[in-house]
């Protein structure tokens, strides 16, 4: 697959990325039930395919995802980058809430290195902003650590342009990861052109939106969806707009045959077909899935089928 520097840094990355929400198991906004193993095969089969990064982070799982992503690679031939966040802490009860301030950072910073067993992150990213009187000093802090060596590269998560100015006056921002897609597009009008023009690199996450454009998302499987599955409580995955994000995916598969590939590889490949997207963040929680998206890089769309896709989702 080819590779696209990430923003400001020597990290070259390749088109999809690893995604590891789902494959934490079971917390407030988790994906149902996970088996760690099948959750290891799955990162296996993505390495083996040639992705070369995997996202993570300490909530997923109340870290877990980070535990299983570490065991996953010591037990593979890879040395794929690893990308972890900071910023989302939790009690005895699994209640999360969001915390910047420099001295939860620091010892959850420490956390993650244990937890994979690593002495740098390769990119290390604000999860959510909206601690913001922490903002600045939790910056300041990850800022300090990237002089140290303990990290590669600096990223923010969900910010918008005026949160990412702010920080930018501390130290620059190598990649911002927003929510990207056919159906959560609003990026595309202020964050994704503010990038462009500062050489930030994006990696979007959700583009096939939580499985809605997967191609293999129906009324049926949702209405089975484990009770502690987070999507059960989405608008988007009920009517009025279920019907409309389905028929979506209809088109997407229709188009997918013109290229040989899955309704889910063109949702991604329309993200990417953006010039400010360096890559794409896909949640896998099975290896069957790998090669349902593995070739989404590779997907060309003519100005016919981004017509098509346009009027569709307008």
């Amino acid at each position: 697959m080819k590779k696209k520097f990430l923003g400001n840094s020597d990290i070259k990355i390749t088109p999809i990325g690893l995604g590891t929400w789902a494959i934490g198991g079971s917390w407030a906004w988790g994906w149902g039930e996970q088996e760690d193993e099948a959750s290891i095969k799955t990162i296996h089969a993505a390495l083996e395919k040639g992705i070369n990064w995997v996202d993570t982070a300490p909530a997923y799982g109340l870290g877990n995802s980070e535990i299983i992503t570490a065991r996953a690679i010591r037990e593979s031939s890879y040395d794929p980058y690893i990308f972890t966040k900071c910023g989302i802490r939790w009690n005895e009860k699994g209640e999360t809430d969001i915390c910047l301030e420099p001295k939860f950072i620091a010892g959850e910073f420490e956390n993650s290195l244990r937890r994979m067993k690593l002495e740098t992150i390769d990119l290390y990213q604000v999860h959510w902003p909206t601690d913001e009187k922490n903002l600045e000093g939790a910056w300041t802090l990850m800022a300090d650590y990237l002089k140290q060596g303990k990290i590669r590269a600096l990223g923010v998560s969900n910010f918008s342009v005026e949160q990412m100015e702010l920080v930018s006056q501390i130290a620059p921002i190598t990649t911002v990861q927003p929510p990207y897609s056919l159906i959560f597009p609003e990026v595309e009008k202020e964050i994704l052109p503010y990038c462009s023009k500062h050489n930030i690199g994006v990696i979007n996450y959700s583009p096939m939106a939580s499985g809605l454009l997967s191609g293999k998302m129906s009324k049926e499987r949702i209405t089975a969806m484990d009770d502690t599955d987070w999507r059960k409580k989405s608008e988007h995955f009920k009517e009025p707009k279920l019907s409309k994000n389905l028929a979506l995916a209809d088109l997407l598969a229709d188009i997918g045959t013109n290229h040989n590939c899955t309704a889910g590889e063109v949702a991604i490949a329309w993200t990417l077909h953006n010039p400010a997207i360096t890559g794409a963040i896909v949640g896998m929680r099975a290896p069957s899935q790998v090669d349902g998206v593995i070739h989404a890089g590779e997907v060309e769309l003519s100005s016919d089928e981004l017509k098509r896709i346009a009027d569709a989702s307008a």
